[in-house]
């Protein structure tokens, strides 16, 4: 009995605690009209010194997210299984290919830029794609006054 008397403020505690954090529920979000093409020549990821046989591609991901929700959803994440000319896994035992950031209600375009193993065999393509984010923030939040980096400058236009 008096094990329990000492419990029961630390099980009220943590309780209380979990009822005060806001939980961040996943939320499933439709991808449209994709596209997967090798980046321009002129791209500013390009990094011509480091194309040799061990090196890496670049393709650019393109496509439209959809929220049917009325509020954003943050902290997004797209996942799609990359696979090679005879259909196999490019992108081994990784399915996460970017953050697309916070997704606003409506239709909204995104682009990211993947790191394909030189000498995959082509064409590259995609299966099983889809986007995730949350309901509430988890991860740091960038200020107000950060900018995008370059690369994200150049793919969003």
């Amino acid at each position: 009995m008096k094990a329990l008397k000492r419990l029961l403020p630390a099980l009220g505690l943590i309780a209380g605690l979990l009822l005060l954090a806001p939980a961040a529920w996943a939320i499933d979000l439709q991808v449209q009209e994709v596209t997967l093409e090798p980046c321009p020549a002129d791209d500013v990821a390009a990094q011509p010194e480091l194309r040799r046989p061990a090196g890496a591609s670049c393709y650019a991901m393109r496509g439209t997210v959809v929220n049917d929700r009325r509020k954003p959803v943050v902290d997004t994440d797209v996942f799609a299984l990359i696979v090679d000319s005879s259909g196999e896994p490019v992108l081994q035992n990784r399915t996460r290919v970017g953050s697309i950031g916070d997704v606003p209600p409506g239709s909204s375009s995104f682009a990211l830029r993947l790191a394909v193993p030189a000498g995959t065999p082509r064409p590259i393509s995609f299966r099983i794609l889809k986007a995730r984010g949350f309901n509430a923030p988890v991860r740091t939040r960038a200020g107000v006054e950060d900018e995008l980096l370059p690369l994200e400058q150049d793919l969003a236009g």
